[in-house]
């Protein structure tokens, strides 16, 4: 085997390998769409489970109209906004309320208060401060700022205290301690709350579009074909919010491990 070919080999193998889970749930969807349409005997199977291909279909059809990559593209950009303003935040107020017990008494109360709320009431009084528009960033940034900042404060709380003391022995400023002592320890805290805020910050983001309809949106479209009960563009919409869920986290955890590989420990 030659060199050339034992580098494709590896990722065939890997991508041969996670096909059986897809292929088995693609085939149970496809079965209970086949029930469905023969337990109603061909009357309405569309608008209570519809056929694969009846979803790739329409998925094709929209993919063709230009809205539909404008659609894509600001939910992305609202999310990834949220997901940054967010992470940012919660890395703050992590690292404020661990260096001092006041900021911790005052701050982490709200913080949980925050993580505690239903997402609609956040929405909703988001909606009547912001316009509309606004409203899905905004949310995405208050669902992950308490991921991050319980993830960090639990890093920053779990860094050896005799690596700190070792490093004050040694004078070191506090660039040093940080890049030094910090950001190794917090490396899987770190890789933690962004994949997981990632994710939330997606569904939140989304299901702020669902209520608040900004334009153009993937939530907004979601709730259009929901109302005129467009269940196979329904479907088609949703498999595109998961999709684009996975490959924002995925491009993430990749961005990250190959930033924090670098770092010293």
């Amino acid at each position: 085997m030659t060199p050339s070919t034992m580098g494709w080999a590896e990722p065939l193998k890997k991508v041969l390998r996670q096909l059986p889970a897809p292929v088995f749930w693609l085939g149970v969807w496809q079965l209970s769409a086949f029930l469905v349409d023969w337990r109603l005997e061909g009357r309405g199977n569309e608008l209570l489970l519809p056929y694969p291909v009846s979803v790739l279909a329409a998925l094709g059809e929209l993919a063709r109209e230009p809205s539909f990559w404008g659609n894509v593209g600001t939910t992305l950009l609202r999310v990834v906004l949220g997901l940054a303003a967010g992470y940012c935040l919660g890395a703050a107020l992590a690292a404020l309320t661990c260096r001092s017990r006041w900021c911790d008494r005052l701050l982490s109360p709200a913080i949980r208060v925050v993580r505690a709320a239903p997402v609609a009431s956040f929405i909703l009084l988001v909606l009547l401060w912001t316009g509309r528009d606004a409203v899905p960033a905004v949310i995405a940034a208050l669902m992950v700022l308490p991921v991050v900042w319980d993830s960090l404060s639990q890093g920053i709380r779990a860094v050896d205290p005799k690596l700190l003391e070792l490093g004050r022995a040694y004078r070191f400023s506090r660039g040093k301690l940080l890049t030094l002592l910090y950001l190794p320890s917090l490396r899987p805290y770190l890789l933690s709350a962004l994949t997981t805020g990632a994710g939330l910050a997606w569904k939140s983001g989304v299901a702020a579009e669902v209520l608040c309809l900004p334009l153009p949106a993937l939530g907004t479209q979601i709730y259009q074909t929901k109302y005129y009960l467009e269940i196979p563009e329904l479907f088609a919409w949703t498999g595109v919010t998961v999709a684009l869920s996975l490959l924002l986290e995925g491009l993430l955890r990749l961005g990250a491990r190959r930033w924090t590989r670098g770092w010293p420990g």
